[in-house]
């Protein structure tokens, strides 16, 4: 191992997460209808392996090659059935990374309510949608709760290599829980993070 092979291999390196990661993207769709906004939901398919039945925005995971825009965008039209033309969007959101692997980005956009008044969603994936008026969420304060992820360490960890004791400080991570509920739906987990990061930085 030489010098030059370090520097030509940092040179141009993009850094990625060191442990194993996995990127995810969702849209979230503002529905106007003449003066009326409203945010579109899905339930998701009771036939899904991953959180059957939960509500969410449309979206998934990214594909080698795209962005994160473009898979939000993918993934909204083939859930929603809507053309890339029939959605506008407004840009990025701020993104999540979560301490159990993944990072999210999610991107806030506008579909008109002609685009999917026929409700002709991909039932494979998405059970039935659902609107909720924007000023709800602007007058409405959720529940938060708050969990915390402690770290299991193996009783066999050698803390006497590093030169600390069993009561060794570990770091915890904390999460936010807020929980919305609206004409027997409830929004909650990251899908309602989402919504009110969204409207904390419309008020700001």
């Amino acid at each position: 191992m030489d010098l030059k092979y370090i520097e030509k291999t940092f040179q141009h390196k993009t850094p990625f997460p060191m442990d194993p990661h996995s990127y995810y993207a969702v849209m979230v769709p503002i529905i106007k209808e003449k003066e009326n906004l409203s945010l579109l939901f899905e339930i998701r398919s009771h036939e899904l392996q991953v959180q059957p039945g939960e509500v969410c925005f449309p979206g998934g995971r990214k594909e080698e090659g795209e962005s994160t825009e473009e898979c939000a965008i993918r993934e909204t039209c083939e859930e929603l059935c809507i053309k890339p033309s029939q959605l506008k969007v407004i840009g990025p959101l701020d993104y999540m990374i979560a301490y159990s692997g993944f990072t999210l980005y999610p991107y806030l956009g506008v579909i008109d309510m002609e685009a999917i008044k026929s409700r002709s969603f991909n039932h494979h994936e998405v059970h039935d949608t659902f609107l909720v008026p924007f000023d709800f969420f602007l007058n409405t304060e959720p529940l938060n709760y708050s969990y915390t992820a402690e770290p299991v360490i193996p009783k066999e960890f050698p803390y006497h290599l590093i030169g600390e004791k069993e009561n060794y400080n570990w770091r915890i991570a904390t999460s936010e829980i807020p929980i919305y509920t609206y004409d027997n739906h409830v929004i909650w987990g990251l899908t309602a993070r989402i919504v009110k990061h969204l409207i904390e930085t419309l008020k700001k």
